[in-house]
């Protein structure tokens, strides 16, 4: 924690830069989220918007524009004036996977956007609906091998993390089951709470709220999260290949000023170091970036790797956007 607000303390210097970031922000600010309201990514993105806006002196707006797996709303924001007003809090799937998922992404992730800040690192989950005839990850996966046209599994949308994540989890134990796209997360998980669904793999942020009312079966990490300490980790139920932890950030429009990207960044990182802010976002399940994680820099490092990563797994497993 010392580290986090020795770091703050630096990067506030920047608050007396130059006189165009001085003058940003004289207005709101629009955070894009490119999901349903309900999701792990928005839930993200209003826990960081409340208080950014109280650092910056300025109302930020989340707004949703599902669509496309979250590309609709992330080509918004790459083509969206670079002012600093228009952000976007994407995650693994519209900034790194969306790569290999799109053979015609109008945007490329790594070259039409300005990393601002790594918000929140999020553990995916595996749960079923409480009827769904399975007690174990191990049960599970048998039902689904023996038979698993019977079975069906709802995301957020073609490439969101959602997605992305029972993809992998069904390239590992050889299931093809069908899915069901929704425009978000959130209205997945009603879906599966309604028994619409047989199960889902979502992050913490979604699942750990609704506990109660679901058969959650493994966390995809190496350690069990201490918001969810009866759920087995991957090893632990017996696939420790199925390791994945989703991610939340913040971006602007490729050209944004260098000087209100810091601002920015500023703002997210005072986000992260306040203790109800850490506090909410722990109960969660979700994991907080080091104050090295937290930079821009750091950000567009992580990208490119990820982009790196999610490209051959997506394409090993057949998967496309039309899919």
């Amino acid at each position: 924690m010392r580290r986090v607000f020795t770091a703050l303390a630096a990067a506030l210097a920047i608050l007396s830069g130059p006189a165009s970031a001085q003058t940003f922000p004289n207005r709101a600010i629009t955070m894009v989220v490119p999901f349903a309201a309900g999701g792990t990514t928005d839930i993200i993105a209003r826990i960081m918007a409340e208080h950014m806006s109280r650092t910056l002196g300025q109302s930020i707006v989340v707004e949703n524009v599902a669509g496309a797996g979250g590309t609709t709303g992330s080509l918004r924001v790459a083509r969206a004036a670079p002012d600093g007003y228009t952000l976007i809090m994407g995650n693994m799937g519209t900034h790194s996977a969306s790569v290999g998922l799109y053979p015609n992404l109008a945007y490329d992730p790594r070259t039409d956007f300005e990393p601002v800040m790594n918000a929140a690192g999020t553990p995916m989950m595996i749960a079923a609906h409480k009827d769904f005839p399975a007690r174990t990850l191990a049960e599970m996966i048998a039902l689904l091998k023996a038979d698993p046209s019977r079975y069906n599994y709802g995301h957020g949308g073609v490439g969101s993390t959602s997605h992305l994540t029972c993809v992998f989890f069904h390239h590992l134990i050889g299931a093809p089951v069908q899915h069901v796209p929704f425009r978000g997360s959130g209205p997945a998980l009603a879906a599966l709470l309604g028994k619409q669904l047989d199960y889902v793999c979502d992050q913490t942020v979604t699942i750990i709220p609704q506990l109660s009312g679901l058969n959650t079966y493994v966390i995809a990490t190496p350690a069990r999260s201490p918001a969810a300490p009866d759920v087995p980790t991957a090893a632990e139920a017996g696939l420790p290949a199925f390791q994945v932890v989703g991610w939340n950030a913040m971006f602007a429009p490729k050209g944004t000023p260098r000087e209100i990207i810091d601002r920015l960044n500023v703002a997210g990182r005072a986000a992260l170091a306040d203790e109800s802010v850490r506090k909410r976002l722990l109960e969660l399940g979700c994991e907080i970036p080091d104050a090295a994680g937290q930079t821009a820099q750091a950000l567009g490092a992580h990208v490119r790797a990820e982009v790196d990563k999610w490209t051959p797994v997506i394409k090993a497993a057949g998967v496309t956007a039309g899919n």
